[in-house]
């Protein structure tokens, strides 16, 4: 899942960065409310760690931004412990808030709580048809794939491998997994019809389809999309 993260002050950014990522979270970083709101309109996000004081756009104002549009599950920080902050913040929109300075390990599981209560509520079914790896994305529900916020168009076939690999981005399918996955029959010398196949999506998704940024193949096994 994809994690938000916008303060200010940098080091805490990359502090907090560092536990997110060692338990398998992608992490996005902004340092003010409004590269906030640009990182959410350009990408997936699942929770966003927000702190108040910051300059440009502050928390309470990009929170209130944000929740005009989507339920975002949000946790609050702030240098300041009063009363009256965390009643602010919580009013607006927040779901959870921590003082600073805090436990990372402490927030850590906050945010897990937060993902699994938004999860098993049914608040992410929005972006759960939704496949992203960095500027490859796939909206299942609407059948759309765009390369940078450009359309790219597919055929069925060619869709449903690109939708199997970004869906599990970072693994490798064998030939024979994805011939299965996508045609649903047994595989009989499947290799030149995946090849062919893979070989037109890079020609639609790639920049330089010769040097793939995306679509990859892993010699002597199969095919994987990169994860970003």
């Amino acid at each position: 899942m994809n994690i938000l993260i916008c303060d200010d002050d940098k080091e805490i950014v990359r502090a907090i960065s560092v536990y997110l990522e060692n338990e398998g979270y992608k992490v996005f970083k902004a340092y003010d409310g409004l590269e906030a709101i640009d990182v959410i309109r350009d990408q997936v996000i699942h929770l966003i760690i927000m702190d108040i004081m910051m300059p440009r756009m502050d928390g309470i104002t990009a929170t209130m931004k944000i929740r005009q549009d989507n339920m975002i599950p949000l946790i609050m920080l702030s240098a300041k412990s009063e009363d009256y902050d965390k009643i602010l913040g919580l009013n607006i929109g927040a779901d959870d808030y921590m003082a600073k300075p805090f436990n990372p390990l402490e927030l850590v599981a906050r945010v897990k709580s937060q993902l699994r209560r938004y999860t098993a509520f049914g608040s992410l079914e929005v972006s759960s048809h939704v496949f992203q790896t960095g500027g490859l994305m796939i909206d299942d529900e609407k059948k759309v794939i765009t390369v940078d916020k450009q359309a790219v168009h597919l055929t069925p076939v060619q869709y449903k491998i690109l939708k199997l690999l970004t869906a599990n981005t970072g693994k490798v399918f064998t030939i024979e997994e994805i011939y299965e996955k996508v045609w649903n029959e047994s595989a009989i010398n499947p290799e030149n019809t995946v090849a062919v196949h893979i070989r037109k999506i890079r020609e639609k998704i790639e920049i330089n389809p010769k040097e793939p940024k995306y679509l990859k193949v892993v010699w002597g096994v199969g095919y994987k999309v990169e994860k970003y």
